[in-house]
């Protein structure tokens, strides 16, 4: 386990004993309105941190209309002009993301630093393939995980000097080995609260196995205390796909969804069902496990562990429990009656 310094993001608290969803709004930065709304549907899908990007003045508008929207923290992200950082905390922004190594000298990083400091808001070090240094690329030779690491140290002792270390790290790749080597030996080098992520990830179905494979390992190995799940497509879909990832490695109490893949013995339209009980228990705020098994062989025998299921016949199924009671229904009826058990659970 990670001996981790906690950083505060509005009332999140990165110490390792929660992993916080966030997610990043899309939506044009003039277009406050579409702004404020797509950052109320994230809150509602389960986003617990959201971040906008902030390209000019302008935008530093939308950092009060959106606080004034939703309950959950908003991360200002900045590039190339260190004065919209500042700008953004006097918005009331709860976190800055910027990479140190493109707002200018260290004159205006600590510029940023000391409002910060004032305001008691943490920075996010954003590093990535593209944002590496020459010096580091000309000394590994390529962004290997070792240089995105020590560029990333780079920019925290850079902000330490200035007596600032109220610090969260990111190293992002697009390579999803990269990115979990890079992780890894940053957990080992610095206490700092590391967010995590694929970036460029793609669009919706390679980008969560991207991030699946990429944000899970490194969870399981106890290092990460904010994820995003990086998608070409509707941020909400991010949401979900992050609530899946902690659900799978037990990071979140949902309900688990166990179904069988189908096979020869199978009688009814299994796929059909697995299907609509996935979508009615998604949100279901219920510590347990729910099967959905084509037959008796895959039915009480294989998902034993489940604390409810259904395992299909010959245009029927049987709902079974844990504690070993059946109860035979029809076909049409499954779904129905599976939820209406789950709500006694």
């Amino acid at each position: 386990m990670r001996n981790i310094k906690p950083v505060k993001v509005g009332d999140c608290v990165l110490d390792g004993k929660h992993i916080y969803i966030q997610s990043m709004l899309n939506v044009r930065s003039d277009d406050i309105e579409g702004n404020v709304k797509q950052a109320v549907e994230l809150e509602k899908a389960g986003c617990e941190i959201i971040r906008t990007a902030v390209p000019d003045m302008e935008a530093v508008k939308l950092i009060p209309a959106i606080k004034e929207a939703v309950k959950i923290p908003l991360v200002a992200d900045i590039h190339f002009d260190y004065r919209l950082a500042i700008e953004s905390a006097y918005a009331g922004v709860d976190k800055i993301r910027i990479n140190p190594g493109n707002i200018g000298g260290n004159d205006r990083v600590k510029k940023v630093v000391d409002v910060c400091r004032e305001k008691n808001i943490p920075i996010r070090i954003g590093v990535n393939s593209g944002s590496l240094e020459k010096e580091l690329l000309e000394k590994y030779g390529s962004p290997t995980p070792e240089a995105l690491v020590e560029s990333a140290l780079n920019h925290a002792r850079l902000l330490e000097q200035f007596d600032f270390d109220n610090i969260v790290l990111s190293i992002k790749s697009s390579d999803v080995n990269k990115m979990i080597a890079s992780y890894r030996l940053a957990s080992e080098k610095c206490r700092y609260p590391l967010h995590l992520g694929v970036t460029e990830a793609g669009t919706e179905r390679m980008g969560i196995i991207k991030s699946a494979v990429g944000i899970g390992s490194l969870l399981c190995d106890g290092i990460g205390e904010t994820i995003r799940v990086s998608l070409t497509d509707d941020p909400v879909k991010e949401i979900q796909a992050a609530k899946d990832i902690l659900s799978c490695i037990g990071k979140r109490e949902c309900v688990r969804l166990v179904a069988c893949p189908t096979c020869g013995r199978t009688r009814i339209d299994l796929v059909k069902v697995a299907k609509q009980v996935e979508n009615a228990v998604r949100n279901m705020d219920k510590n347990i496990t729910v099967a959905v098994m084509g037959c008796i062989v895959n039915g009480p025998g294989e998902a034993r562990e489940a604390d409810i299921g259904i395992a299909g016949g010959n245009g029927c199924a049987v709902i079974f429990k844990k504690d070993g009671s059946q109860r035979k229904i029809k076909e049409e009826d499954i779904v129905s009656e599976l939820l209406a058990e789950i709500d006694k659970l």
